[in-house]
């Protein structure tokens, strides 16, 4: 059985909350612990520990998903909020997440990033992001309605040659679900445009081009696609192809 460590939303003090008020929860949503949930893969929920039981911890997992959730914090990205009091991410969550990133990465584990996911990879290797796309982006498709949420779809378009577009390359419809305001706006160091949204030329995945290292974000939602089921891309062959990496990998 191999270990798909995944990474954890945070819940944090809230006296006005009636279980657990004063104490920080981390938690996995469920859909996402359904999708990663694989005949011979078991989703362990990686804690936050301190450095020394982090590292054992780490050791022990196979391949590495960054899932979605809160905005990252523009200060983890060099850059200062463009509204104040708005859009301010979690930096906590950043923090921590980049810490595990980038033992996976110097492990040479596979990753990959969904949706906020694929905005850390960007950040980690030293790109920026729209703090909000439809304020700092003309032209721009709705990419996030908080009512419509999973139901919000695009067209997509790969790029020739590239690991999605061999996955992908031939699957219709070209259509992925859409639940995020922010985006990859300067693209991170060593990465490569894997996909974007053709009709605003927004980056909707990237991967990194080091064929010694799996390193794979993708800005749609594949463990949401049973809401659109149809008509966005099956989500079955991304996590497959990622499993296999996993494995070929853990065999050595």
């Amino acid at each position: 059985m191999i270990k798909i460590g995944v990474t954890a939303c945070f819940l944090y003090p809230d006296p006005n909350r009636p279980v657990f008020g004063p104490k920080t929860l981390s938690y996995l949503e469920n859909e996402m612990a359904d999708y990663l949930a694989h005949q011979g893969a078991m989703p362990v929920l990686i804690p936050d520990l301190g450095e020394k039981k982090l590292k054992e911890f780490l050791a022990e997992i196979d391949g590495f998903v960054f899932p979605g959730g809160s905005d990252l914090a523009p200060e983890s990205y060099r850059e200062k909020p463009i509204q104040n009091g708005k859009w301010l991410g979690d930096p906590y969550r950043d923090a921590y997440e980049l810490k595990i990133l980038d033992a996976a990465i110097r492990q040479g584990k596979p990753v990959l990033g969904i949706c906020r996911g694929c905005q850390l990879i960007n950040v980690y290797f030293g790109g920026t992001l729209y703090q909000d796309i439809s304020s700092q982006k003309e032209g721009t498709l709705v990419h996030r309605d908080a009512g419509e949420y999973d139901k919000v779809n695009h067209t997509i378009q790969f790029q020739s040659g590239g690991f999605l577009e061999k996955i992908y390359g031939r699957a219709t419809p070209k259509m992925v679900n859409s639940v995020h305001h922010q985006g990859v706006k300067d693209l991170g160091k060593g990465l490569v445009v894997e996909a974007i949204s053709p009709e605003d030329q927004l980056i909707e995945a990237v991967s990194y081009k080091d064929p010694k290292k799996f390193v794979v974000g993708v800005q749609w939602h594949p463990e949401f696609s049973e809401t659109l089921k149809g008509k966005v891309l099956p989500p079955e062959p991304l996590y497959e192809a990622f499993l296999e990496v996993v494995k070929k990998e853990k065999a050595g």
